[in-house]
């Protein structure tokens, strides 16, 4: 199911947010400040008229990092802005200035990385924003799945290829209780559930949603693992929202996923050998570091007598 949300800043001037709920839109995402230390001069009210007529809320961040360091600033600066409030969806870090982009992937990456995983040290939900071209070209995958993606693409249909919870799809779009252009946006996942149920953004663990989602957690984490494993979950940022809104620990449901797929790798990473003419089970447990009984053991239903081999076998040597 898509959601219909728009994102606004200081640019739209007054809104009206009770007609814009009844043009449709479930979501808002405020622009809550950007730089070091800088608030969105209508932030406050903005946040005040949304949350009175109803639609969910979430925030973004304009960053003019020039490191890791100053984009974690910036996390704390936006953490304060946001200190007292409640928003059901995430935080998202915006990243498109052209001095930023050009500076490639690792840099990127280090950046969202710093300001999303200090704003979730401060107990928010965080993800990050940025443009379909960036997304490709300078995040690397390991963030992409780490946090959760609203990619910017104006067209009618979002072509990226990973997985995201928000597009945005417009910047000109018309809607009743603003004046001008918009941006409008779709989301494809339940954040306030999500949010709510993991005691995020200012909704506290000891919430009644949080407390129940926490006495519904009743399968193991190797359970939940087999579980993710068979596909019974989605991926990336879909999995951790689910996952988090049925109360389990998303960090350690993953680990326990990354351990059976490596234990996985190795049981598969069998190696075979084919007998040719004039081998010795000695000379072939010698070529690849290993012993004849080992060998034997391996192939237990073949290998009867270890001085009797014959030349087209397929036997496994580890």
């Amino acid at each position: 199911m898509a959601y219909k949300g728009i994102d606004v800043s200081v640019w739209q001037g007054n809104i009206d947010f009770n007609k814009v709920k009844a043009s449709g839109i479930s979501f808002v995402i405020i622009r809550a400040g950007y730089g070091n230390g800088n608030k969105d001069k209508w932030f406050e009210e903005n946040y005040r008229k949304a949350k009175a007529a109803g639609l969910h809320i979430g925030a973004y961040w304009y960053s003019y990092a020039t490191s890791a360091d100053g984009a974690k600033q910036e996390a704390q600066s936006c953490a304060k802005v946001l200190s007292g409030k409640q928003l059901d969806y995430p935080i998202y870090f915006d990243i498109e200035e052209k001095s930023q982009l050009s500076r490639g992937k690792n840099f990127c990456s280090n950046l969202i990385t710093a300001f999303c995983t200090e704003l979730e040290r401060l107990g928010f939900y965080a993800g990050f924003y940025t443009s379909l071209s960036s997304l490709n070209s300078v995040v690397s995958d390991t963030v992409k799945k780490r946090f959760t993606v609203w990619v910017a693409q104006w067209s009618s249909k979002c072509s990226y290829s990973g997985s995201y919870g928000v597009w945005q799809y417009s910047s000109k779009g018309k809607v009743s209780g603003i004046s001008g252009n918009v941006d409008m946006d779709y989301s494809y996942i339940d954040f306030p559930s999500a949010i709510r149920n993991g005691g995020f953004n200012g909704y506290g663990k000891n919430t009644t949603s949080a407390s129940t989602s926490a006495t519904t957690a009743k399968k193991s984490v190797d359970e939940i693992a087999t579980e993710v494993l068979a596909g019974k979950w989605g991926n990336g940022s879909d999995r951790k929202n689910r996952l988090t809104t049925a109360g389990y620990d998303y960090a350690a449901v993953q680990a326990k996923v990354n351990e059976k797929l490596d234990a996985s790798q190795k049981k598969s990473s069998a190696t075979y050998y084919t007998v040719q003419r004039g081998d010795t089970l000695s000379g072939i447990a010698k070529k690849y570091g290993t012993t004849v009984s080992a060998i034997q053991k391996l192939n237990s239903s073949l290998i009867k007598n270890v001085n009797l081999i014959q030349v087209g076998w397929r036997i496994r040597v580890k």
